[in-house]
Order: C-alpha cells, then structure tokens, then sequence
C-alpha cells in the first residue's frame, strides 16, 4: 500500500565539484498534490585530494574507473552515515543519492555515476535508491535532465525553472508536456579560471565585472552545433574539455576577460533557448536555483538579455539543495512504482520509473 508520507534523504554530487549536497527531506501527499519540507541540509566539500581525482576521472581507463567506483562509494557512504549521526535521524524510508557523473555520452548509448553500487546500503545500513539515469539512456533517452519532473510536481507556481550548476538547464510546460534540457557549461567553465587565479570560484562575478568581453571568442562560442540542436539534449564535462576550454583557450587574453566572455556566452544563451519557446507576451516568472544563482553579475547579465522576465532567486535552503530535494522525491516515486522521468523531457521512448533499489544486508 502506498503512503501519504515519507522520511528520506536526498543526496546530490554536481559537476561544479562544490561538495556533496545533503538533505533531509519530509515529503506528503494529499489529495494527489506534494508538499515537503527541507530539514537538516548540510555541503560537504570534497578534500582537494578528490577534487583532482574527479577534474580527472574522464581520462581513466576502464578498470580505473572500477576501482574508482568502489573508493568513491565507500567515500559517499561515509558522508551520509556521518550526517545521518550527527543529526540524529532516525525511520528513514530510503536514501535516495544521485552519485556523482564522471562520463555522460547518451550518444553512445552510455553514461556513468559512481557511488551507486550496490555495498552503499549496506555501509550506510539503509534503503537506498539510486542510479537514475541509466535505465534512461538504455530506453533513447538523455539520461538528463530528470529534474523536471520535480519542478512540475513541486514548484509549478513557475513558468521556467532553470538550475545554474556545473551546466544551466531549464524545464518548463509547453502544450501539456514538459519540455527540459541543459542550456550551456556554467560553473565547470568559470570555476576552472577562477581555480587559475587561486581562488575557488569568483564570488558575486565580481573578477568578471572587472573584465571586457571579447567579441570574437564570445561569437565562436555562440556558434558551436550543440546550440542549434534541437530539445531535448544534455551536457557533460567532455564538452567542456574537448570543445570549451580549447577554444578559449586560443586566446591570448586575461583570465578577467575569459571569465567576462564566458558570463555573457551563459547569458546570451540563455536568452536564446527561451526566448525560440517563448509564445505569450505576457511577464513570465522564472525560479534560478543552483551556485550561479550567487553570482550576481551572472544573474545582471542574463536579466539585460530577458529584460521582461521576473527572475526569482528562492531561499537559500530551496537555492542550494533542489537538487538533492528533487531526487529524494525520484527516489520515493520510483519506491511507489510511479513515473520519475519524462519521456518529453529526455527523449526516451516511453515514460518510466527510473532508478535502482538495494536494500541493507544485515
């Protein structure tokens, strides 16, 4: 029989390399509408040890990477034991844990988040639902974003929610369907100069205030394939090595003009994707959840481009941990047997119940 109520944890690692997000999450359902509320949360930052291992892990070899599945799940399961403990958390249904992506190439049929083995719920002694975005790539999809169908359960007072994290990506309704899909890099791009300049990340936009935008990288960057591509779509860090950062790279300019060409690149395409669906002329409202929601040039620089959009910035529980909320309500859909992605969304084949469940072997 299905509840009205669950207890659950929901666990995030995203490709800005920020930390290990945590959240304990009290959802309810009633009269088939959510509502929830966001309790202990708490970012645990990665040892710089990790952090270069993690930039890196896209290089590794096959049985690297196995091994590197095994550390990180044993890494991830102590985190969350550690913050179960010290919040004393107690009748947990799941622990509902994205992992962390190291490949993402849906192209090829593929993509990889460590700390989903199956050892992680009997380290941490719980249920745990993981693994969400396989089963997707193996049905056509994407495999990203699975967020939208959060933003449409719990946070439909909004016409756009977009994340700024690693990657932006926004999810809206059109014509009764959800449509989603990653925007551009965000953070994996200015976090890597900002990193140059010794610090780690450039707090408010501040450095890149101080910078001139370059008008010839900022339009070879506009013209790259992945932006004439149509919905949906999504990005991993091997675009940012393999196509971003060399093209930057070819220019002999400052790291404030690289971070300052780069915020407007975001912005420019941003306004773009919405702006080719937008078809009502009146005021929408838009949510902006993520680390880039801080930057407040980033945030400047977009609201110049969407001079008509109302640009939203949550609480800073909602704004830094919606992503780990969101997949603890895909971990408790998925444990009631219930759609938890979007074939609107990723371009799957079929809506489906995505995710693994293992439960702690005593």
């Amino acid at each position: 029989m299905k509840k009205d109520y669950y207890n659950v944890i929901g666990v995030m690692s995203g490709t800005s390399l920020d930390g290990v997000d945590l959240a304990h999450i009290h959802f309810q359902i009633k009269n088939d509408k959510w509502s929830f509320e966001i309790l202990e949360s708490e970012t645990i930052p990665y040892h710089s040890d990790w952090i270069s291992i993690l930039k890196t892990a896209v290089d590794y070899t096959e049985n690297q990477l196995v091994a590197l599945n095994k550390n990180y799940t044993k890494l991830l399961a102590s985190i969350i034991t550690t913050f179960i403990d010290k919040h004393a958390i107690e009748n947990l249904d799941a622990v509902c844990s994205h992992g962390h992506t190291i490949l993402h190439q849906p192209q090829n049929g593929f993509t990889l988040q460590i700390g989903n083995l199956p050892e992680i719920a009997t380290l941490i002694k719980q249920k745990v639902v993981c693994d969400f975005r396989v089963q997707d790539v193996q049905l056509g999809g994407q495999g990203a974003p699975l967020v939208p169908i959060g933003d449409r359960i719990l946070f439909a007072d909004y016409y756009y929610c977009m994340n700024l994290g690693g990657f932006s990506n926004v999810s809206f309704e059109k014509n009764n369907s959800r449509i989603a899909f990653d925007i551009s890099p965000v953070n994996t791009v200015l976090n890597f100069y900002a990193n140059q300049l010794g610090l780690n990340y450039d707090d408010k936009g501040q450095i890149s205030k101080t910078g001139q935008c370059n008008d010839d990288l900022l339009n070879e960057l506009n013209a790259l394939d992945f932006y004439k591509k149509d919905a949906p779509k999504s990005l991993g860090f091997e675009f940012v090595k393999e196509i971003i950062l060399p093209i930057i790279e070819k220019y002999s300019i400052s790291i404030e003009d690289k971070l300052r060409t780069f915020t407007e690149h975001i912005a420019v395409q941003t306004a773009l994707a919405l702006n080719s669906f937008e078809t009502q002329k009146e005021k929408q409202r838009m949510l902006i959840t993520g680390g880039g929601a801080y930057n407040d040039f980033l945030i400047e620089r977009i609201q110049f481009h969407l001079p008509n959009m109302e640009i939203i910035i949550p609480s800073p529980k909602i704004l830094e941990f919606k992503e780990a909320l969101i997949f603890a309500l895909l971990g408790v859909l998925k444990i009631r047997g219930e759609v938890n992605a979007l074939r609107s969304v990723t371009g799957a084949d079929s809506d489906h119940s995505s995710g693994i469940i293992y439960n702690a072997e005593s």
